[in-house]
């Protein structure tokens, strides 16, 4: 009976449909979830007087949108991009802005140190043994932060090695995940869940480099970086690699199928881009920066020194700083051996003499070149590159700040479309059920009406 199976259909139908708001509340707080619908379609009948038959379930519909998932994987990059620099220039600025370990305190004590000996006594053993201690002091404080930057530098290093190497698992899972969408499609199964678990794969994969997406005809998407090289087409993934270190520059390359390419990580966005755009921008300027500082500062010492004379006014002075360049430990430090007496501050041979005392005391104020700042002074050296570094600082914080603004609405306008709502699969629930009950008493009345025609017919 047409009745019956009109009936029998929409049952069916609400099964179905039942099934997919059942998945969608048991997923309500799952990351990612997509959530699904039963679409249903009228089955026309055959002839004038036929109404129809039934209803089927064209297929299960999924409540995605390409260009909101794309937006916010955009977003995820820019908030690699900015997040992974922030913890280094926060660190920086608290290490150098701090009074303990900062240069331009370490440097104000040294010139003290030489002041106190000019308005008192040249030749006061305590006063040159100060001035000694400062210098030392003052060595340490430039060595001290040496280490910084170079601890950065190897944070930086592993930190990006770390990043490739999860790249490329993100990379293969979503060139498995193609293949068995692929594979899903073709026999007809369900592929939802696959096709969540590789916009998660892609979301993780986009914050750590910016990605380009497309979808495919059949199902697939194909990744590729900002720069053009392909990382996944279909269900063949590319691979990352990482070689140098600390001791060297530190280069990267992608492999895909038999051609390899070299990858400039400093334009790729995300955590490697912000990385390398810090360690470019920010800390090797920044780190050269100091050590132009320490290498002017010391020539202009020791050559002042070296025109003078010693507290037994007869012997010329020698360098009181030795500056090793690309030290890791030892960058600037005090001459092996040298004494108090050792100090040249007399200009005529005269112990009495601060001729050449008062031209050392002149350098705080002499002009140097310094990277990323060009000529300053002396004691303004540090001050101004603190300066700068509270700049680059508030401006990546403003950054991250607008890229997470953005990356917390995208998220918003994903969950919009494609998030479960309680109260609407609550609803649905109930309709969905009624529609049910409906066809089973339809179901009902037909079987009763057949009961009653086998009665009549005999």
């Amino acid at each position: 009976m047409t009745i019956m199976n009109n009936a029998l259909s929409g049952a069916l139908a609400s099964q179905v449909a039942l099934s997919a708001t059942s998945q969608n509340i048991a997923n309500l707080q799952t990351k990612g979830y997509t959530r699904q619908a039963a679409l249903l379609a009228t089955i026309g009948g055959n002839g004038p007087r036929d109404a129809g038959n039934g209803v089927a379930v064209s297929q299960l519909m999924r409540f995605s949108d390409g260009y909101k998932s794309q937006q916010m994987w955009r977003a995820a990059s820019s908030v690699g991009q900015f997040s992974q620099s922030q913890p280094y220039l926060t660190q920086l600025e608290r290490v150098m802005g701090d009074e303990s370990a900062s240069l331009s305190a370490g440097i104000d004590k040294f010139f003290a140190a030489l002041n106190a000996v000019a308005g008192v006594d040249p030749t006061s053993s305590a006063l040159r043994g100060q001035v000694l201690t400062a210098a030392g002091l003052m060595a340490q404080r430039f060595n001290n932060l040496n280490n910084v930057f170079n601890s950065q530098l190897q944070s930086v290093v592993q930190q990006r090695t770390a990043i490739v190497d999860s790249a490329n698992s993100a990379i293969a899972e979503i060139a498995s995940l193609n293949l068995r969408i692929t594979h899903a499609a073709s026999t007809g199964t369900s592929a939802s869940s696959l096709i969540d678990a590789r916009d998660q794969a892609i979301d993780r994969l986009a914050s750590q480099m910016a990605l380009e997406v497309s979808d495919q005809p059949d199902g697939t998407r194909n990744i590729s970086l900002v720069t053009g090289e392909s990382l996944v087409i279909g269900g063949v993934g590319g691979k990352l690699a990482a070689s140098g270190g600390v001791t060297s520059v530190q280069s990267f390359s992608l492999s895909f199928a038999s051609s390899t390419f070299n990858v400039n990580t400093a334009v790729l966005g995300g955590q490697l881009g912000g990385l390398t755009t810090f360690e470019h921008n920010v800390l090797a300027p920044l780190q050269q920066g100091v050590a132009d500082l320490a290498r002017q500062l010391s020539d202009k010492v020791n050559a002042t020194l070296s025109a003078g004379y010693t507290m037994s006014g007869a012997t010329p002075g020698k360098p009181l700083f030795v500056f090793n360049a690309g030290s890791t430990s030892a960058m600037l430090q005090v001459a092996p051996g040298f004494q108090a007496s050792d100090l040249a501050f007399s200009k005529d041979g005269n112990p009495g003499d601060t001729g050449n005392l008062q031209e050392l005391l002149t350098l705080k104020g002499a002009p140097i070149s310094v990277t990323g700042l060009g000529t300053v002074l002396v004691g303004d050296a540090d001050t101004q590159l603190v300066g700068k570094l509270g700049v680059d600082s508030q401006q990546n914080q403003s950054s991250l700040t607008t890229a997470e603004t953005v990356r917390t609405q995208a998220e918003q306008d994903w969950q919009s479309t494609s998030a479960v709502n309680q109260d609407e699969e609550a609803v649905n629930l109930v309709e969905y059920q009624k529609m049910y009950q409906a066809n089973m008493k339809v179901m009902s009345v037909a079987n009763a009406l057949f009961d009653a025609t086998l009665q009549m017919m005999g």
